[in-house]
């Protein structure tokens, strides 16, 4: 059984910053990748960032240069660091993982409860 938990989403202003956190716990094999994806009122769910078990990365367009994802293999645990938040940034963000590294660059199976960013105008 495998258990994602995000942490670190809140309510923040146009141009500040947030750090998600994204725990995953259970059976987690070691070749696996990360990621966040976002979806927001009305629109479907899209990739944000993932990263792999050997540190090759993902991001959507939007947020080249303003988010950076990271991870921390042995504690099975990334990170997304989002600077110059924008209203349009404004979702719910879930963790995902990719067990086994297979489905590199789309998403895997598991994925976490989702965590609220709001950025105001």
């Amino acid at each position: 059984q495998v258990q994602l938990v995000e942490s670190g989403g809140g309510l923040v202003q146009t141009g500040g910053s947030l750090r998600l956190s994204c725990v995953a716990s259970g059976s987690i094999f070691r070749f696996n990748a990360m990621g966040w994806y976002r979806q927001a009122p009305e629109k479907q769910r899209e990739l944000v960032a993932a990263i792999s078990s050997g540190g090759r990365t993902n991001y959507a367009d939007s947020v080249k240069g303003r988010f950076t994802i990271s991870r921390d293999s042995a504690k099975n645990t990334v990170y997304l660091q989002m600077n110059s938040l924008k209203p349009e940034d404004t979702a719910v963000y879930y963790c995902n993982l990719d067990n086994l590294g297979s489905n590199w660059p789309h998403p895997g199976r598991h994925w976490g409860q989702g965590t609220q960013v709001t950025v105001s105008s």
